[in-house]
């Protein structure tokens, strides 16, 4: 019996792609399209867009695979390029995020996931908390939203974060906590329910 090689990391998938092994990008796109499409979503709002954009940033990526420097995170880079990306999206729109509470009428609305028990009352309940933390974070200011979004659906580490914003990492873990206390005040009455 064959013992499983481990799996490579992000820096050698990088070089093998340069040389040309295209399934070797196609590794690194399977490995980050989730959180990234997820980071996406939270940011822009519209999961068609975040799927798009998402395409797009895999795409810059491609073409610009040569500057990347090994020394730093793959992850680091990749939502580095994403969050200027989304910002770029959103500057072009001219609009302020979109509300999960109103889904625009070109909007899927939140993504819905089903349950193994079949149980109305908990699933509306979980919707009801879902909008409500959603809306929470829409109201944060953006320096703390974007952190949060980073962190919680990007699933960065605190240190990802400080590189990825060119902050030090006690200001990042500053601004995460009072985003999360922000987050905990307003949601103190519907939580309480």
């Amino acid at each position: 019996m064959a013992a499983e090689s481990p799996e490579r990391s992000d820096a050698e998938l990088v070089a093998e792609a340069l040389k040309g092994r295209e399934e070797c990008f196609g590794d690194l796109v399977s490995r980050y399209q989730g959180p990234l499409v997820n980071y996406l979503y939270r940011m822009v709002r519209q999961p068609g867009e975040a799927h798009d954009l998402a395409q797009d940033v895999f795409i810059k990526i491609y073409q610009a695979l040569d500057r990347y420097d090994p020394q730093y995170k793959f992850s680091t880079w990749l939502f580095r390029i994403a969050q200027n990306a989304a910002i770029d999206r959103i500057r072009k729109r001219r609009v302020s995020m979109v509300s999960m509470d109103r889904p625009s009428d070109d909007d899927e609305g939140p993504w819905e996931f089903a349950g193994h028990d079949p149980d109305p009352y908990r699933d509306a309940r979980n919707r009801e908390r879902g909008d409500a933390i959603q809306s929470a974070i829409d109201a944060l200011p953006w320096e703390y939203r974007e952190l949060i979004v980073m962190r919680h659906y990007g699933e960065l580490s605190y240190e990802e974060i400080a590189q990825a914003k060119g902050m030090p990492l006690g200001t990042v873990k500053n601004k995460l906590f009072r985003g999360r206390q922000m987050l905990k005040e307003s949601l103190a009455d519907f939580l309480t329910d």
